[in-house]
């Protein structure tokens, strides 16, 4: 009677590298099943450590996260020393609607540490966001425009060229106070 087998590191670690990348995208896993064509119990396998997908598999999966093999098993020999981060790369767009365009200017792999983005926030819209993971912060660069930001009980307007600081593991507000475009950077850290 053949054993049964069971994965390796190697398999636990893609596992959890793929749901930190769904949950990290607010992605279901029927939601990255449809996305990559494979089946939502195979992904849930995956992510349990339980399966050992085949390359054609974890291809399927890397393409669905915008990713590279490389990238989605996070080896950093296997990727190239200048990380890009096209411009016209739709897979980096974290939302994009009539009130607000975040684009993600870090390569997706270091997001477990830093987060970059590019935003854009509609004249007198705003960027609701719900409390992050305890310890987070936020820098916010304004490069267009004028904005309120709103952090727990603390509030604070910024013109072009002004930063803040935040703790974001509170909900939180940018508000663009503007009649133009409002164009800003913000970059996320995590403890």
């Amino acid at each position: 009677m053949k054993e049964p087998t069971t994965p390796d590191d190697g398999g636990q670690l893609l596992g959890d590298r793929v749901s930190e990348l769904r949950k990290k995208r607010g992605l279901t896993l029927d939601q990255l099943a449809s996305a990559c064509g494979v089946s939502r119990s195979m992904l849930s396998q995956i992510e349990r450590g339980r399966a050992n997908p085949t390359l054609a598999v974890t291809l399927r999966i890397a393409q669905a996260f915008g990713l590279s093999i490389g990238d989605l098993v996070d080896q950093p020999w296997t990727a190239s020393r200048i990380e890009v981060v096209r411009g016209d790369d739709a897979t980096h767009l974290f939302r994009d609607d009539r009130e607000c365009r975040i684009r993600t200017l870090s390569p997706l792999h270091l997001e477990k540490h830093v987060e970059f983005y590019e935003l854009r926030i509609a004249p007198r819209a705003c960027l609701r966001s719900t409390s992050h993971f305890e310890g987070t912060r936020e820098l916010l660069t304004i490069t267009r425009g004028s904005a309120r930001v709103i952090a727990g009980d603390n509030e604070c307007r910024l013109a072009t060229g002004d930063s803040a600081h935040y703790q974001a593991d509170q909900e939180h507000v940018i508000e663009n106070v503007s009649d133009e475009e409002l164009l800003a950077f913000l970059v996320v850290t995590y403890e």
